[in-house]
């Protein structure tokens, strides 16, 4: 059990850009948030410095931050305030020592569901659920958690319930996991 102990820790070391930002705890950054940002800055040094670029007040910093679909000035703040505090300056550095963030797969701009709201429901039998999510934002779409109007398409695998009963009242396109991946990998 030691030896999957280390195991686990040195799994742990190496993780996406995405996933560590996320980590970090920076409020107003949730998984979406984080994923834009890392997409952004390329890499942990990138986000780095741009953590200390916006912490000094570099305008330029905040507007090429601000231009990125999605992001506000509330991230903006948070990011500020987060750098503000030496202590969390120490701590990322302390944590980078010992964690590699791998940067993210560059965004395709030409799959079948780029630009497109996806949400997926009920249990996946061929990837996990942040695998799948993964994968669609690796394709240009956005995911979603819940059902809208704006919903394009809503992956459907077991025991999906309330979310494929609103996705059909709103005619949203739904799709089985079978679906879903005929579809990706037809590219």
């Amino acid at each position: 059990s030691v030896k999957n102990l280390f195991a686990a820790i040195n799994a742990a070391r190496t993780q996406s850009l995405q996933r560590f930002l996320f980590g970090l705890g920076i409020r107003h950054i949730g998984e979406t948030t984080a994923g834009l940002i890392a997409r952004h800055v390329k890499d942990a040094e990138g986000f780095r410095a741009l953590g200390i670029k916006i912490a000094a007040g570099d305008e330029t910093a905040e507007v090429d931050l601000l231009s990125i679909d999605g992001i506000g000035g509330s991230v903006v703040s948070a990011l500020r305030e987060f750098f503000d505090e030496p202590h969390n300056l120490d701590v990322l550095d302390a944590v980078l020592k010992e964690v590699s963030p791998t940067p993210l797969e560059d965004v395709a701009s030409d799959s079948p569901v780029a630009g497109k709201i996806v949400v997926f429901t009920g249990s996946l039998s061929k990837m996990t659920r942040d695998e799948a999510k993964a994968r669609a934002t690796s394709l240009g779409a956005k995911v979603s958690g819940s059902i809208s109007a704006k919903t394009d398409i809503l992956v459907a695998g077991e025991k999906a319930g309330s979310k494929l009963t609103k996705a059909q009242s709103l005619g949203v396109k739904t799709m089985t996991e079978e679906e879903w991946l005929e579809l990706i990998t037809a590219l």
